[in-house]
């Protein structure tokens, strides 16, 4: 594995940390402001960090959605010079008014190297995991 592949892994996790933990600013600092968030739960396409911290705050207001705890695996990095994109499987538990669940999702994340050298998640895709019957 590259050193670059290395570093997306290590950027990866600590996104999927902060999400899992519930430190917010940490994990909205993980991407680029001008991100853009594809989400199964969702009815459009979110187009800003802001945009996607308002619909946050939405459903902890209307919902009182809270993340319990996050566990990434598959985890897989592509690298391209200064892009990258993550796939992995999460298995997340939340709480809300109904109470709490489970989700089995796929999530890709693109990252880019910024001028800096970190890696910035600039787009987000969350779909749930696919029901195989036998």
């Amino acid at each position: 594995m590259s050193n670059g592949q290395e570093q997306v892994l290590q950027a990866a996790g600590d996104l999927v940390a902060a999400f899992a933990t519930g430190r917010l600013d940490d994990y909205f600092q993980a991407f680029a402001p001008d991100a853009t968030f594809v989400f199964h739960t969702t009815a459009q396409r979110i187009e800003s960090v802001a945009e996607y911290r308002r619909v946050w705050a939405r459903w902890v207001t209307e919902d009182e959605f809270r993340v319990l705890n996050c566990v990434s695996s598959d985890r897989m990095v592509q690298l391209w010079d200064d892009t990258a994109v993550f796939t992995h499987t999460v298995e997340t538990h939340i709480s809300t008014l109904d109470g709490v669940d489970k989700l089995h999702e796929r999530e890709t994340i693109v990252f880019r190297r910024a001028e800096d050298g970190r890696w910035l998640a600039v787009h987000e895709h969350l779909s749930p995991v696919a029901v195989t019957t036998s």
